[in-house]
């Protein structure tokens, strides 16, 4: 991870025939194309590599999420349950709809504990998004248990571990709906652009239109199209769908090579007393994204995570001091500093904020490290990255 690593005659190729007959947008200019619809073959090839009856293109994972909630009818004052380990995208996504994020603590798995899920439900809860942060799941059984005994909608964010499975199943294809990210980082890239994913045909539907101003897409004439509703301008152009459509074709390559190399510096690793992994829960199967493992306490993790940089092995992330990706350094969703006022019903029910600890997700997040995997690494880098890696934790005091 991540795709750009290995950019080849492949995506050049699709890209070159956007160029060539000259249309960027996804939609309409039906004569000038020569036969090419890159984003409606992008969204056919996921639906068959993800498993899914219908996916919907979309600009970002970010706008994958609202549009996944906005589709589900959720917004003002509902309330969303999400792990208190993920990318700020998750709670801006969940925002801009006027929606209320709920978060919750993480367990072993670095993904949402199922019995402190079913502690944060109330009345206005409408929906349960477990991101599978770094590669690998959260429990979708249990989750999806809760959402079934709740009349709640499960929403997968898979931005992160795209090509991994559950029981068989592609992650993503499993809840009611499922978002994925195509940014310039994923294990696949469209450089900007996201997926939403779905077996509803009426949540398909409601994604397809608000993401394109309502356009209720009937017919090949834009200007004679209805509009069945609002919506807002989440469409991708061609050009990034061409190498996004090129990139997921190589998915299986990209897997394989991750597993190659998490395989190796795995087993260096575990030969370590002080070294725990991650669980992953049973019947999943990696992306092999990223190689996460737990050290013995907080000052543990910090020195071996110094050490590191010290010591040019790059990537390997100490999220406990991280302002992207942990709840510990979200001050400005705290604080909500805005650009615009925000409404005070998000307002109150975001007031937990200011004294709620997340004690559980602290003593995990604490004594995480997550390197992520590369794939342009060469067998003699992987090697000696690993040997590299265990040394300097077996010298750490």
């Amino acid at each position: 991870m991540p795709g750009f690593e290995l950019f080849s005659d492949l995506e050049r190729k699709e890209v070159n025939d956007v160029l060539e007959n000259g249309v960027l947008m996804r939609y309409g200019f039906d004569g000038m194309r020569n036969g090419h619809w890159k984003a409606r073959e992008l969204e056919k090839e996921l639906e068959s590599q993800l498993q899914v009856k219908h996916a919907q293109l979309v600009s970002s994972g970010t706008a994958a999420v609202s549009v996944a909630l906005a589709s589900a009818g959720i917004g003002s004052g509902d309330e969303v349950i999400m792990p208190t380990f993920t990318f700020v995208a998750s709670f801006e996504a969940i925002m801009m709809l006027g929606a209320i994020p709920v978060l919750v603590d993480i367990d072993d798995t670095l993904t949402l504990d199922p019995e402190k899920v079913k502690e944060a439900i109330t009345s206005k809860t409408k929906a349960i998004m477990p991101v599978h942060m770094c590669g690998s799941m959260a429990n979708l059984d249990a989750l999806q248990s809760i959402c079934k005994a709740n009349n709640l909608v499960l929403i997968e964010d898979s931005s992160q571990a795209t090509g991994a499975t559950y029981k068989g199943k592609p992650l993503g294809s499993i809840g009611d709906l499922g978002c994925l990210s195509l940014d310039f980082v994923k294990i696949i890239t469209a450089g900007e652009g996201g997926a939403v994913l779905t077996n509803n045909e009426k949540f398909y539907r409601h994604a397809d239109h608000y993401s394109d101003h309502g356009h209720d897409h009937v017919g090949n004439d834009r200007g004679a199209e209805s509009h069945p509703f609002l919506g807002y301008n989440f469409r991708i152009s061609e050009l990034h769908a061409a190498v996004g459509l090129a990139q997921l074709r190589r998915l299986n390559e990209f897997v394989a090579k991750q597993k190659i190399h998490y395989t190796i510096i795995k087993e260096a690793l575990s030969q370590i007393p002080e070294v725990k992994f991650r669980t992953v829960p049973e019947g999943g199967v990696e992306s092999y994204s990223f190689l996460n493992f737990f050290l013995p306490d907080l000052e543990f993790a910090r020195k071996v995570s110094k050490s590191f940089k010290d010591n040019s092995i790059d990537a390997c992330f100490h999220y406990y001091d991280n302002s992207w990706h942990y709840i510990r350094e979200w001050q400005h969703l705290k604080d909500l500093k805005s650009l615009y006022p925000i409404s005070k019903e998000v307002k109150n029910g975001l007031a937990y904020l200011q004294t709620k600890t997340f004690e559980q997700s602290d003593k995990y997040i604490a004594r995480n490290i997550s390197c992520l995997i590369k794939m342009s690494w060469t067998e003699e880098e992987v090697i000696n990255r690993a040997n590299k890696m265990a040394q300097i934790i077996k010298t750490i005091n």
